[in-house]
């Protein structure tokens, strides 16, 4: 069985914001991470609008085309659907210790504030939070209600790391994939992953 430098599970939900995903992706894969994904159905739509990637409904095809976009090695990258519940990620005796939903969806993070585990991406946050593990969720939304910064701050007591997709601009972006690496850098810098890929605050740019 291969080994890997880590395992993570990254839960993509229908949100905007799907270029941070693909991005995150890339970078634990180059990391060398193991990555378990799963993916929502309105993620797969706006994967298609904003990126023009029509990511399959089935996991196994899925799993291939995410493996030969980000030339993945074997078993590095493996997509669960919704509704797979004997999967490693609905437990937490095989559940990776960190988890990142990216972009995050204001339901998602209604639902999984309120243990609520409809799904298997609300069921696999459920896990990682009762098992003290390390959840980062980046919500997408403007503006906020208070119904929403309701949500975060409960999570945000249980330990859970709200980062919002609001990338600086200190470091002058000159493209929009600079903004994506901006907000990827920092998932990467809590996750305890090295980057490269956004400069830090204070050195020479």
């Amino acid at each position: 069985m291969s080994t890997f430098t880590g395992k993570i599970t990254l839960a993509i939900t229908g949100a905007s914001g799907s270029a941070y995903a693909l991005r995150l992706l890339e970078c634990l894969v180059a990391a060398d991470y193991q990555v378990y994904v799963l993916i929502s159905s309105a993620a797969r739509v706006v994967l298609d609008t904003e990126v023009g990637l029509k990511v399959s409904g089935n996991a196994e095809r899925a799993t291939e085309q995410l493996g030969d976009r980000f030339n993945a090695r074997p078993e590095q990258i493996t997509v669960f659907g919704k509704d797979q519940w004997f999967s490693p990620v609905a437990s937490g005796s095989a559940a990776p210790k960190q988890m990142v939903v990216c972009p995050c969806s204001v339901g998602t993070l209604a639902a999984i504030s309120q243990g609520m585990s409809d799904n298997l991406i609300e069921r696999a946050a459920d896990v990682v939070i009762k098992e003290r593990g390390q959840l980062i969720m980046v919500p997408r939304e403007t503006p906020f209600s208070t119904i929403h910064l309701a949500n975060m701050h409960s999570l945000s007591q249980m330990g859970v790391t709200i980062m919002p997709a609001a990338p600086g601009f200190y470091h002058n972006p000159k493209s929009i994939n600079d903004l994506v690496d901006f907000m990827v850098g920092r998932m990467l810098d809590h996750l305890g992953i090295d980057q490269t890929i956004m400069p830090r605050w204070g050195y020479s740019q």
